[in-house]
C-alpha cells in the first residue's frame, strides 16, 4: 500500500507529545532506557535543521505513527561520505501499511540528495519483522557489530 506523498515530513515542534510516545515505544522494543536529558537533547536536535541527527515523521490519518532518524558522516572509503539510519520505528498497528518502507525510501532520497555513497543501518537479530522488510530493500552484509 502506497502512502500519500505528504505522509513523510520533518518533525515539527507540535509533534513532541506524539514523538515522545513513539520514542518510548521504540526504546521498549529494543529493551532500552535513556536518561530524560538524552531524550530532550535528541528532540532538540531533530527539530533544528542545522543539527544532526535529522528526523522524519510518518503520518497516517492525521497522526504520527513512525519516525526515522539519520545522520551523515565522512568515511575513509568515500569522498562523499555515508548516511547512517540510526533509528526507525513504526507503531505496531501501522506495520504492514508501507510506513517503514516509505521512511527508508525518504532517508535514501535525502542521502542521495546529499551525495552520500552509502546508506546503512543495523538492527537486533530478534527484529524478524523489520529484517523481512530490510531484506527486500537492501543487501545484508557480513559485518558483525562490536560495542564497548
Amino acid at each position: 500500500m502506497a502512502l500519500p506523498s505528504d505522509a513523510i515530513r520533518p518533525p515539527r515542534a507540535d509533534d513532541r507529545p506524539a514523538w515522545d510516545e513513539l520514542w518510548q515505544g521504540y526504546l521498549r522494543f529494543y529493551r532500552s532506557r535513556l536518561e530524560p536529558q538524552v531524550t530532550e537533547l535528541t528532540w532538540t536536535r531533530l527539530v533544528d535543521p542545522a543539527q544532526q541527527p535529522h528526523g522524519l515523521v510518518a503520518e497516517l490519518d492525521g497522526r504520527p505513527v513512525g519516525f526515522a532518524h539519520y545522520l551523515f558522516h565522512p568515511s575513509t572509503w568515500s569522498e562523499a561520505g555515508y548516511c547512517y539510519l540510526e533509528d526507525l520505528f513504526t507503531v505496531p498497528e501501522a506495520r504492514g501499511r508501507g510506513v517503514g518502507r516509505a521512511l527508508i525510501e525518504a532517508v535514501a532520497a535525502a542521502a542521495a540528495g546529499a551525495g552520500a555513497t552509502r546508506l546503512y543501518w543495523h538492527t537486533q537479530e530478534f527484529n524478524a519483522d523489520g529484517r523481512a522488510l530490510y531484506d527486500m530493500l537492501a543487501r545484508r552484509t557480513s559485518f558483525i557489530v562490536y560495542e564497548r
